[in-house]
């Protein structure tokens, strides 16, 4: 170990016993819960989960690991000896709290992508790690991670098995948003718009600004503090910093379609000769990829729900016999979620006991 890294006495986990104390901040938002619920199937090394979010979730019940507890307020002290801090929160209580979780000496994995522009901050997604053979460095004193966005994931890893097999000449993919990339309030703004609409009373659009019910948009209201295109700039961005150049980078157009849950693709690539549809079936076959059959029920935002894949179907381009038209389904909260745990697991192989400085 380097001479200047140093224990500060200040130990965290609990001592002799292996296990981790964690933090979920917006333990209450929709990726707070997803995270969760991953923490506990995937039997992660915890003795203590603290859940964490503002006013209006604070007193929550929640079940974690088979006990209730309630949603705490989120204070500084509350950071103390924590190893691992999840911020499943929105942008700006991340960018409120991560600088004094880091002086705790606390992991950070950043689920609200507040921290995606912070100097020496990483973009990381296991699933493309492995499949490119680019695994980061352990780091002694780690900085903050930021989870990629699923969709960014789901194509980077489609791609990458399809180049090693069949090299690609273009790709060009069409995403649709579901309201929950919003969180909770997306989802209400969807719900009430519908139940307005059948019943003719004015829309809410306090979140997109526009109709989305019933409706497919390719941008928002001018009103809306979200963007479709800095969605787009985005997944290009952590496409990008994840394949670094390895392959090809799609063509990308995001729609928000009026679904409440789950993200879902249409992908059409061009590859470089002609190939059929069991070679590229074979090509992307694969952990954390289920092929569906054509004698099977097609991919859908419904049938993903919960699902820790990515659901695949395939067909010819009609056009061209050396194209072909990849239709996925993927649950965009259960990506994210398993992504973050997992990458708390890889740095909990590494991670010494004590605050490192």
């Amino acid at each position: 170990m380097n001479s200047n890294i140093k224990s500060t006495g200040a130990t965290h986990g609990d001592a002799g016993t292996g296990f981790y104390r964690v933090a979920i901040v917006g333990a209450g938002s929709l990726k707070g819960k997803e995270v969760a619920d991953v923490l506990e199937q995937r039997n992660f090394s915890s003795s203590e989960i603290k859940l964490l979010d503002d006013d209006e979730a604070i007193g929550q019940l929640e079940a974690v690991k088979d006990e209730v507890t309630f949603i705490q307020s989120i204070r500084s002290e509350q950071f103390e000896h924590v190893d691992f801090t999840f911020f499943a929160s929105d942008p700006e209580c991340t960018h409120k709290n991560w600088k004094q979780v880091a002086r705790n000496g606390s992991a950070i994995v950043d689920l609200s992508y507040a921290l995606e522009n912070e100097a020496g901050a990483m973009i990381r997604a296991p699933w493309v790690e492995r499949q490119s053979g680019r695994i980061p460095a352990p780091e002694l004193q780690p900085v903050p991670v930021v989870v990629a966005h699923p969709v960014a994931i789901e194509l980077a890893l489609l791609v990458l098995r399809i180049s090693k097999r069949v090299p690609l000449v273009r790709a060009v993919a069409t995403v649709f948003e579901p309201a929950s990339e919003h969180g909770q309030k997306g989802m209400d703004e969807l719900h009430e718009q519908t139940v307005n609409l059948l019943s003719f009373q004015p829309l809410p659009k306090n979140v997109f600004d526009v109709q989305v019910a019933f409706n497919m948009v390719s941008r928002y209201g001018e009103a809306s503090q979200s963007k479709l295109s800095a969605v787009a700039e985005r997944i290009m961005d952590h496409y990008r910093k994840m394949t670094a150049g390895q392959v090809l980078v799609p063509s990308l157009q995001i729609l928000q379609a009026p679904v409440f849950h789950g993200h879902a693709l249409s992908l059409n690539v061009q590859l470089a000769s002609a190939a059929d549809l069991v070679e590229l079936q074979s090509a992307l076959a694969g952990e954390h990829v289920s092929l569906i059959q054509t004698s099977e029920e097609a991919p859908s935002n419904v049938n993903a729900a919960g699902q820790g894949d990515i659901l695949v179907s395939l067909s010819p381009d009609l056009a061209d016999p050396a194209s072909f038209w990849i239709w996925a389904a993927s649950d965009n909260l259960r990506v994210a979620a398993l992504t973050a745990v997992e990458v708390a697991e890889g740095m909990a192989a590494v991670r010494p006991k004590g605050k490192i400085q």
